[in-house]
């Protein structure tokens, strides 16, 4: 599995701590469903404060992705994503395709709400994170071709999740 995103969970939550991660399948031609939140292509984790420490990149050919990138941060008002989105692109002179998610609010779905629960109480998991595919082909994430990738956890549990839409 590849790693594909991490999130402070302060950065969402002032009162929260830790870090939330996600991995997906690169299996090629993609069989993995990775789409399901629970079928095992994907896989969401929660770390508290402290569990996580900086790995080293792997050397040779186990390196898949051409770069790595960390991202900024900047509030913008908005109802909601997409206008949100549209408001940062005018106010900042830079094409939307450099918009890559949200993190907080309400996502805003391709389809139809998927918003999955907990495995373990089995109630609705709280919205943390969506994530855009990306702008580069080369070292964007696979989410069936100009997806969206969105991130939940269970607070009271500990537990994460992670489903794409296209």
């Amino acid at each position: 599995m590849q790693f594909l995103a991490q999130v402070r969970l302060d950065d969402v939550d002032a009162t929260a701590a830790g870090m939330w991660s996600v991995f997906v399948c690169q299996n090629d031609p993609g069989m993995c469903e990775d789409w399901n939140p629970i079928a095992g292509g994907n896989r969401a984790f929660v770390f508290g404060p402290g569990q996580l420490a900086p790995a080293a990149v792997p050397a040779g050919s186990n390196v898949l992705m051409g770069e790595v990138s960390a991202v900024a941060y900047l509030p913008v008002d908005g109802d909601d994503y997409g206008h949100a989105y549209e408001q940062w692109s005018k106010a900042s002179d830079r094409p939307a395709t450099d918009v890559l998610g949200q993190i907080g609010g309400s996502p805003q779905w391709i389809q139809d709400d998927e918003t999955p629960s907990c495995e373990s109480c089995d109630r609705p998991m709280s919205f943390l994170v969506q994530l855009e595919e990306g702008h580069n082909h080369a070292t964007a994430a696979n989410f069936g071709g100009g997806g969206q990738g969105y991130g939940f956890r269970c607070h009271p549990c500990a537990t994460a999740a992670f489903v794409w839409q296209r």
